[in-house]
């Protein structure tokens, strides 16, 4: 019942009803007064004339008794009260009762003030009175004066009771009340009908407003009129029609810099003006993660604190800054912008780079000159001296001029080698590695390695063994720079294995392809150098290479060439216990080449 009042059909309905009936009562107060203003009017004009007809029979009878007589009949053909005055007393009045049976008391109607005017001169005066005895009738009394010759007669007074216009009175006021109480009756069913009828369509478009609101946007609100309420249901139609068009936008705006967000390498973190998080993508989540794992904060929705003082410093300044710090062993540069509203900062948004691969690139690019400059250095040292030797004639004897000149060809030999090896490593890198992929038998290879390296066992009093699997399928490579590899690997084992020692080449069918395995019982490598072996220019300890040290990119360019017969290259070692190369090869690495030539 109370939602019905609360809605608009029933504050429409009772806004009408109540409207027409305070109207009514209005109007049925002013009719009522109106009656009984009319009906007194009518009442007050009637006892004129009556007094006017007693005063014309007074003035024309000069024998006393027969004029009172006629004025008593008078009086009583019309239920009033007679009073005749003489000389300021009543001379003659009338005995005749009102409807009701109420006698009419003179001496209650009648004082100085009411009889006054009349003695004064004043003729026809009126005054309604009103009985405050038991009977409480209201009464009209009407006074005259009376133009006689022998001046016998004074003032009259009519007097006549108002009862009988309560009948008349009671009758127009239940007229009234039952035509304001029909009034009101069709007034209620027209109002609800005229209230429903009205709101229907409004009912339709709060239906369809629920609706829109849950995101159907395709319900139409019917247009049933052409007036106001149809011109609404109209421009609501073409409000959703619009609104849909600009959701579907903006969905499609918030998808695609979700997917841009998402595919960016940097990471990107949004903050309104109190600093919390509203957007961030994969690379900004992997940093605030790694930065809580480092700090000890389990919140992963709180910005790191040094993020924070920079967001602080970006709102009071009001202009960029950038800030740089490690975290988990990466280097990340931030760079946070205000986002405005109008004057108004009402955000920032940051920009996280991963800076490590650069700062590598960067540290590999100083070293690489330290390196060749290092490398190169030595060699051309000796070089000068040696040539300066021989310039100078310091070598007495034959002998000594050719020991300088074979020093002087080993380092230029060094120094070639360095040189061959760099610009290999290069034209890897760049892609332009070419290889000639032939078929090569596993255990015919590796025979053919164990006896290359046979010799320098015996000199350096290391056991080589070999291990091969009789089912290892054939290979598909580039034969010689699988000797390459193979090559640098064996090279380096011999190298940091002391006399006594033992070296193991080993060969493995497995279910991706073929596995070759170089293992040592040397010195081993350090667990922290173990990430870097592959570089260039990595060198091991000087004090476990027996002094013999390479140029250190033996091994990167071992990687390469793995790399681009699309296999894997591993090592495991222990310091004190010995190191362990493996390579595996997939059988279609072959088809891959080929693939890759066509793609080139």
């Amino acid at each position: 019942m109370f939602r019905f009042f609360r809605s608009v059909v029933g504050k429409l309905w009772m806004t009408i009803l109540l409207l027409v009936s305070v109207v009514l009562v209005i109007v049925a107060v002013l009719l009522v007064q109106f009656f009984e203003r009319f009906h007194i009017t009518e009442a007050e004009e009637e006892l004129t004339n009556h007094a006017e007809l007693i005063v014309s029979v007074l003035e024309g009878y000069d024998h006393n008794a027969q004029g009172l007589a006629t004025i008593q009949h008078i009086a009583a053909s019309f239920d009033m009260k007679v009073v005749v005055f003489e000389e300021g007393e009543v001379f003659w009045e009338s005995g005749t009762m009102d409807r009701s049976g109420v006698r009419l008391s003179t001496d209650t109607f009648t004082t100085e003030e009411d009889l006054a005017p009349v003695f004064a001169g004043e003729s026809h005066a009126i005054s309604r009175v009103s009985d405050e005895g038991a009977n409480e009738r209201d009464v009209l009394i009407v006074g005259a004066n009376v133009d006689t010759a022998s001046d016998v007669y004074g003032p009259v007074f009519v007097y006549q009771s108002l009862a009988h216009l309560e009948d008349t009175r009671s009758e127009t006021k239940q007229i009234i009340l039952l035509s304001a109480g029909i009034a009101i009756v069709l007034t209620t069913f027209f109002a609800f009908f005229l209230s429903t009828r009205i709101t229907a369509p409004l009912r339709q478009m709060r239906q369809v407003t629920f609706e829109v609101a849950e995101g159907k946007f395709d319900t139409k609100v019917p247009i049933l009129t052409r007036d106001e309420i149809g011109q609404l249901a109209n421009a609501f139609n073409r409000m959703r029609r619009e609104l849909n068009r600009h959701i579907n936008m903006l969905n499609h705006e918030k998808e695609q810099l979700s997917r841009i967000l998402s595919s960016m390498a940097d990471g990107v973190i949004t903050l309104d003006r109190k600093g919390s998080i509203v957007v961030t993508n994969p690379p900004a989540d992997r940093f605030i993660e790694a930065y809580g794992f480092e700090n000890g904060e389990t919140e992963s929705s709180e910005i790191p604190k040094d993020v924070r003082r920079l967001f602080q410093k970006v709102v009071a300044q009001e202009k960029e800054q950038a800030l740089e710090f490690d975290v988990q062993g990466r280097s990340y540069a931030i760079v946070m912008t205000p986002l405005y509203d109008k004057d108004f900062v009402r955000g920032v948004v940051a920009v996280i780079r991963d800076m490590t691969e650069e700062r590598q690139h960067d540290k590999l690019r100083k070293d690489f000159i330290a390196n060749v400059s290092h490398e190169l250095r030595t060699p051309i040292s000796m070089l000068q001296g040696y040539s300066e030797a021989i310039i100078d004639d310091m070598a007495a004897s034959e002998e000594e001029r050719k020991e300088l000149g074979r020093i002087i060809y080993d380092e230029s030999q060094r120094m070639g080698r360095l040189v061959n090896e760099l610009l290999d490593l290069a034209r890897m890198e760049a892609g332009h590695n070419e290889l000639n992929i032939e078929e090569i038998e596993v255990v015919p290879f590796l025979s053919r390695m164990e006896r290359k390296f046979s010799n320098l066992a015996k000199e350096e009093g290391i056991h080589l063994t070999h291990e091969h699997d009789p089912e290892a399928p054939v290979m598909t490579a580039d034969a010689d720079r699988l000797e390459q590899v193979m090559t640098n690997l064996i090279s380096n084992a011999f190298r940091h294995t002391a006399a006594g020692g033992s070296v193991n080449v080993k060969s493995e069918a497995v279910q991706e392809g073929v596995r070759l395995e170089v293992t040592d019982t040397g010195d081993g490598i350090p667990e922290e150098d173990l990430p870097f072996v592959f570089e260039r220019f990595y060198k091991a300890d000087k004090a476990r290479t027996r002094g013999r040290s390479g140029t250190g990119l033996g091994l990167a360019i071992a990687k390469n060439i793995v790399e681009h017969h699309f296999g894997e290259i591993t090592v495991h070692s222990k310091v004190g216990e010995g190191t362990t190369f493996r390579i595996q090869l997939p059988l279609a690495q072959a088809q891959h080449s080929l693939e890759s030539e066509d793609e080139g």
